[in-house]
């Protein structure tokens, strides 16, 4: 994802043109040397270190820069810090995107921390702009564009340029900085992750059972205004939002609102009863489905996570 040359160019009309170009590095670069990598046999090297680059967990950015009045920006995930004083932060850009053009001594960027809701705005900065694609917005700070509610932000004005191999690394001096409150967007072995295991129901289990768990869920995606379940449908699936808000209903009223983290289905999944309610998405919200079989599996193994399905069951009870 972050690795990828595609960068979009927003003009002053709101359009978005595609600005994939190659461009020329400024650096010598030194000979090749051959890499020793354990991966699995006759792939190929280069491909295995991206997969072992891969493990490591990072944010998701969306960094931007503004060359005479139009906003360009590409999704990243090669941001780091480097120091508190002076404020210093590095990014990494592909040398065949445009940005890396753009990006100079003296030159301002931004970057947006990304929250878990604004992965639609990753893919489409990344290149991959779904059916129905966020509008992106900005808000202008020291001449430097930066996504409208991000988790956090930030402007840096660049201090020094360094060869990377096949990326440019800049270094920029913060000059502006702000943070909010929420849950990152994480990226993770060339695909997004979620915090699901600090969810109740996943808390308690050991990596050895909730790792294979959540790999046999399926994600569905859910319009805002979309029913997701319906009362006296057939309960053998338990839902766990990975990002946005649902809403629990009976009879047109109102029982319960439930984030991402949250899980709902739960009494039905483990006894077979039919639903109980209905549940609609409130905002576009996606969910980790999992099949009874596999949730009565890994229960059966460790039944202290259906009792923390049951604490969690016995809180909304008490509005707690």
């Amino acid at each position: 994802m972050a690795d990828a040359p595609r960068e979009f160019a927003l003009p002053a009309g709101g359009t978005v043109t595609g600005t994939h170009e190659i461009s020329e590095s400024p650096f010598e670069e030194p000979a090749e040397e051959p890499l020793e990598i354990a991966g699995e046999e006759g792939e190929d090297p280069a491909l295995a270190f991206r997969r072992t680059l891969g493990m490591f967990a990072t944010g998701v950015t969306i960094v931007t820069t503004q060359v005479q009045g139009q906003v360009h920006g590409m999704t990243a995930n090669a941001f780091m810090s480097v120091s508190l004083r002076p404020p210093l932060v590095l990014i990494s850009i592909d040398k065949r995107a445009k940005m890396n053009a753009l990006l100079r001594e003296g030159v301002r960027f931004g970057v947006s921390v990304l929250a878990e809701d604004q992965r639609e705005l990753s893919d489409r900065f990344a290149g991959r702009p779904g059916e129905h694609a966020t509008e992106a917005r900005f808000q202008e700070v020291h001449g430097t564009p930066l996504v409208e509610g991000a988790l956090a932000a930030l402007v840096a004005r660049i201090e020094r340029s360094y060869w990377g191999g096949d990326h440019s690394l800049f270094l920029g001096r913060v000059e502006y900085a702000r943070y909010g409150r929420g849950t990152p967007l994480l990226f993770h072995g060339g695909q997004y992750e979620t915090l699901l295991a600090s969810a109740p129901v996943f808390s308690t289990l050991s990596p050895e059972l909730r790792d294979p768990l959540l790999a046999s869920g399926e994600e569905r995606a859910f319009a805002q205004g979309e029913p997701i379940v319906r009362q006296g449908e057939p309960g053998d699936e338990l839902f766990v939002i990975l990002e946005g808000r649902v809403k629990v209903e009976r009879a047109g009223r109102v029982l319960d609102r439930l984030d991402a983290g949250a899980f709902f289905g739960e009494i039905a999944v483990i006894d077979g009863r039919p639903r109980s309610a209905d549940v609609v998405a409130e905002t576009p919200t996606r969910c980790l489905v999992l099949s009874r079989a596999a949730l009565q599996a890994a229960l059966a193994v460790a039944p202290a996570a259906a009792w923390a399905m049951l604490e969690v069951l016995a809180a909304r009870l008490r509005g707690d």
